[in-house]
């Protein structure tokens, strides 16, 4: 009995053994497979930090029309043929917004 467990130990560490590979059996090494696995990971954080940062700083909504100034004054104009209301920005240019009665003693300019 003796001589027997030693023998079974042998035989179960060669079985062990025998089941290990150091290369899968797809013929890919793993430094190859860990290489493409990091490129993956790296493409996917990109896309993520480029959509946070979208979130962060939202598109210009702002009209392209509309000067990105302060402005200087406004003239509304209504009961005359083109009621609108006129906004003099201060750099010189002008913006005109087309004004409409809704009801009475109230106005709709935009």
């Amino acid at each position: 009995m003796q001589r027997l467990i030693p023998v079974l130990c042998l035989g179960v560490t060669c079985v062990g053994l025998t089941g290990c590979e150091l290369v899968p059996s797809s013929g890919v090494t793993p430094n190859t497979n860990s290489r493409a696995s990091i490129e993956q990971l790296e493409r996917r954080i990109n896309k993520l930090e480029q959509e946070l940062q979208e979130l962060k700083s939202p598109a210009d909504d702002s009209d392209s029309k509309t000067p990105a100034g302060p402005l200087r004054s406004l003239t509304l104009r209504i009961g005359s043929e083109d009621d609108r209301l006129r906004m003099y920005w201060a750099d010189g240019q002008t913006s005109n917004l087309i004004c409409s009665q809704e009801g009475k003693g109230v106005w709709a300019c935009g």
